[in-house]
């Protein structure tokens, strides 16, 4: 896969390759915002209401809702950030990941189970650790666990920093559009 230098497509369809640990491999077509360097801005519209679960909580995310999702090749992590069809701050959820390769037509990135969901008010959940094939301290060499500290010490910065970046270029009015367009197909 190539390595993009700056590059703002406005619109260009692109492909997020998820491959799970279990080897299946999810795709979702999604418009490429941006591609910098070693990192790529997509946007997905939620085409099916969907509920996360974490201990007695649950965050639920509407259909025509949207995902702001940002891939690094250098992270260990990839981050979704949601909104509703108004642009309200709905919450986000982190991948831990490995293997991240972005290129003109595709994201794609190898899932390591472990994910955190976070709430609009800060409060954040470690998903899936019941999924691992082995103790979180050795799965995977320990690097997810290494992965999963880091990003616990640094999430709200993390989530500071992007958001604060989406809100100022990502700008919910330039979605309203292809939001419109998106509920016309669909009632």
């Amino acid at each position: 896969m190539t390595n993009l230098r700056t590059h703002q497509f406005n619109g260009a369809e692109i492909i997020e390759r998820k491959i799970r640990y279990d080897s299946e491999v999810v795709e979702y077509n999604c418009m490429l915002l941006t591609v910098q360097n070693q990192s790529a801005v997509l946007f997905h519209i939620i085409e099916d209401t969907f509920t996360m679960k974490a201990n007695q909580t649950q965050l639920t995310i509407p259909k025509g809702s949207y995902t702001i999702a940002y891939y690094w090749e250098n992270r260990p992590y990839n981050l979704y950030f949601w909104r509703d069809h108004k642009g309200k701050y709905l919450g986000s959820y982190f991948n831990i990941v490995k293997n991240t390769l972005i290129s003109d037509r595709m994201v794609c990135f190898e899932d390591l189970i472990i994910d955190i969901l976070v709430l609009p008010n800060g409060e954040y959940f470690i998903l899936d650790e019941d999924e691992l094939p082995e103790s979180l301290e050795k799965f995977e060499n320990g690097s997810v666990q290494q992965a999963l500290n880091l990003l616990t010490k640094s999430i709200h910065h993390v989530l500071l920093q992007t958001i604060s970046e989406s809100e100022g270029i990502y700008a919910h009015e330039k979605f309203i559009p292809l939001l419109e367009q998106f509920v016309k197909k669909h009632t």
